[in-house]
């Protein structure tokens, strides 16, 4: 019976590295990649949600303001609760309203910034418009 020797590679001649520590060094790496973009998925929500809640609460404003009896304070007081019964400052910081009626059309603008996640830089800014024409009376085959 043969003897046999059993002979045992190093790394080097193996051609295997010691991989001992690369999953921490590989979650050290990834992590704050991930971390970036996950906060950039919530500020661009919060981008995206501030500035639906700007421009339905615009619209409701020119509900108000474009009706036969409104008034451009009227769409701007309408404008302004909208933007509080939808959040108010957690929704939207800084909000304004500014509302123009003529004779003919009626425009509602709401402008305000998002929420930030990174504190002490300023979120986003915001503005909305809807404008249409007032409501009135005519005879027949008049504008």
């Amino acid at each position: 019976m043969a003897s046999r020797t059993w002979r045992t590679c190093s790394p080097r001649r193996c051609g295997r590295s010691d991989e001992r520590g690369s999953a921490t060094l590989e979650i050290a790496v990834l992590f704050p990649a991930v971390l970036v973009a996950t906060f950039g998925l919530i500020q661009g929500a919060l981008y995206y949600h501030a500035r639906d809640v700007a421009l339905a609460a615009a619209s409701n404003g020119l509900t108000a303001a474009r009706a036969r009896t409104g008034s451009g304070e009227e769409g701007r007081q309408a404008a302004a609760a909208f933007v509080q019964r939808a959040g108010g400052e957690d929704v939207l910081l800084s909000a304004s309203v500014s509302s123009v009626r003529t004779a003919n059309t009626a425009t509602v603008t709401v402008t305000g910034r998002t929420l930030s996640l990174v504190p002490g830089l300023p979120g986003w800014s915001v503005s909305q418009s809807a404008s249409g024409p007032v409501e009135r009376f005519t005879r027949a085959g008049q504008p």
